[in-house]
């Protein structure tokens, strides 16, 4: 700790709070002192504040670093960033997995549009009436997200769907393209970074795609990785993302170690393989030595199970494909929750199939053994006997009667959790090893996207209510470990290294949290997007303050008027926001 002897007042103080640095120091009691933008003093403060926030024992934490979102149209539009800001964002990091909207070419919006829809589940029509397309270049495009202040910083990537679709044209889905092509589009994506990007990012699932077919980028040749990562080596800067569905795959790192080669930082996905349970303890540990040895190669790692929400408001529920259900889909809620109750309209539903050739789609519809009553509380460590398949055996029906039944509680407005990956064993035991790992970060929430089916924005809240106050499957975490995972560990992957830890020069990022009563609501769907679009968000109550570079822009859990966030551009010298 350190006393702070400035002569006059400061601009804020933050009196005796239980301050969790963003090293992985345990807490400790003490004041914050912040004048302009920066923290200068964390300890006893003898100087007033020109504004003053009684803590009195709640934490205190830098704001969270989130890079993992998919804010790259709705940045175009919306100063307030929810729902994000919501839950103690204070920099968040989006074009991941290798979409956005730039560059792009005149006349090839729509198709940006498309992709971004189909993957990342964000209405297309709100898209097309928020964006006003004033760019064409990457550069351009963080010309253009500067004019607008908001209430936190935003950094980006360069997404290699874009660039295809830039330097290729119609033929951004084929991979036999030859060595000047593979050129132009590692050279274009360096030119973003060189631009201010944090990074380049690429997509390598086949859960990824579009009517178009699966994501450009997904089946890049090696040769096309390997050219990326000798142009960004050239800019001596800039970060590696991907997502990928062979992590554990040999031939996947085999391009990779050529990235770590060129000395070029690496983050990705992870998370538990079903058919492959224990390897990402091992993936986690090759990567860490990597890290040790010089080349920062770093697993994102969730807060708790990437996990779809099944409801009728949803995108997708079991009976989202029957026939029966097709003819209700597009009317009203008010409607659709009406039909399902009628007795007749249940016995057609439930005597039928449902209708689709694509057996991922087929899977995510009759996986009942991972289908379970979200609730209020929202609880997203159920034990398997909460699953519908054991519900339905105990009963002595079948699961879709089950699941037919959960779906019209509360009015039609009740959500079915079903877990997508790292609940092999229904607990989050593995997630509790990839959070303890010397070597992940905490990510994923994919803030942003996923608007009619996940509502992942609020892990950053999860991580201090059910990891570590609430959990009762297994052991909680330490918040010192909690808040270094998502503080100074994101940051410092990313190239941030003016924010993430609360100490005296430290860009002023700042939560004060009433952790004794923060509370994690239940999911709703609103309707606020453009052109009407819904998406699905999660309140929280707890965070009694906010703090984005020095100015409170969350009080007592409401957005003030407050607009201090930047747009962030990397450059030689460091990460600038302008």
């Amino acid at each position: 700790m350190r006393r702070c002897d400035n002569v006059g007042m400061h601009d804020l103080v933050i009196r005796g709070g239980k301050v969790v640095d963003g090293t992985g120091a345990a807490p400790v009691t003490a004041d914050v002192a912040i004048d302009g933008d920066q923290v200068v003093g964390v300890g006893q403060v003898d100087q007033a504040g020109t504004r003053e926030i009684e803590a009195d024992g709640a934490l205190v934490t830098p704001g969270w670093v989130d890079v993992h979102t998919h804010y790259d149209g709705q940045a175009t539009w919306d100063p307030v960033m929810r729902p994000s800001i919501d839950h103690g964002v204070t920099t968040a990091v989006m074009g991941n997995c290798g979409v956005g909207f730039a560059p792009v070419r005149p006349g090839g919006e729509a198709f940006l549009i498309e992709l971004m829809e189909a993957i990342e589940d964000i209405p297309g029509t709100a898209l097309h009436e928020g964006i006003d397309w004033r760019w064409e270049t990457f550069g351009e495009y963080i010309d253009a997200l500067a004019e607008m202040p908001r209430t936190l910083d935003l950094g980006t990537t360069v997404p290699h769907a874009a660039v295809r679709a830039y330097v290729l044209g119609d033929r951004c889905h084929e991979y036999d393209v030859d060595a000047a092509e593979i050129g132009e589009i590692a050279r274009v994506m360096a030119d973003g970074v060189r631009a201010g990007a944090l990074g380049v990012s690429t997509s390598r699932t086949i859960q990824h795609r579009s009517r178009h077919g699966y994501e450009p980028g997904t089946f890049a040749l090696d040769e096309e990785l390997m050219a990326i990562a000798d142009e960004l080596a050239g800019v001596g800067r800039g970060l590696f993302q991907f997502v990928s569905d062979k992590t554990y795959a040999q031939a996947e790192w085999e391009w990779l170690e050529h990235l770590q080669s060129k000395g070029v930082n690496v983050t990705y996905t992870l998370a538990q393989d079903p058919g492959a349970p224990e390897a990402y303890l091992a993936n986690m540990d090759a990567n860490h030595a990597a890290t040790l040895a010089g080349t920062p190669t770093a697993p994102q790692v969730p807060t708790r199970p990437t996990g779809l929400l099944y409801g009728l408001q949803s995108t997708l529920h079991p009976f989202r494909a029957h026939p029966s259900y097709r003819e209700i889909a597009d009317r009203p809620h008010a409607e659709r929750f009406a039909a399902m109750r009628d007795p007749a309209f249940r016995a057609r539903l439930l005597a039928e199939e449902p209708k689709t050739k694509d057996r991922f789609i087929w899977y995510l519809v009759n996986n009942f053994a991972q289908m379970y009553q979200l609730g209020d509380p929202a609880d997203y460590e159920p034990p398997k006997e909460q699953g519908a398949a054991a519900v339905a055996e105990h009963e002595g029906r079948t699961p879709q009667e089950v699941i037919y039944d959960w779906l019209l509680e509360d009015d039609g407005t009740a959500m079915i959790f079903m877990p997508l990956g790292s609940y092999v064993d229904h607990d989050h035991e593995a997630i509790r090893a990839m959070i303890e790992h010397p070597g992940s970060i905490v990510g994923l929430s994919d803030g942003g996207a996923h608007c009619g089916l996940i509502c992942d924005a609020s892990m950053p809240t999860y991580m201090l209510t059910h990891w570590a106050r609430d959990r009762k499957r297994g052991p909680q975490l330490p918040v010192e470990l909690l808040v270094h995972k998502q503080t100074q560990a994101t940051a410092r992957v990313y190239g941030l290294h003016d924010r993430g830890v609360l100490a005296p020069g430290m860009l002023a990022d700042v939560n004060v949290i009433d952790h004794a009563n923060l509370t994690l609501h239940k999911p709703r769907m609103i309707h606020d997007l453009p052109a009407g679009g819904r998406r699905l968000v999660q309140d929280a109550d707890g965070y009694l303050a906010t703090v984005k570079a020095g100015e409170i822009v969350v009080e007592h859990d409401e957005v003030t008027d407050a607009r201090p966030g930047r747009t962030l551009k990397a450059t030689d010298t460091g990460v600038k926001r302008i």
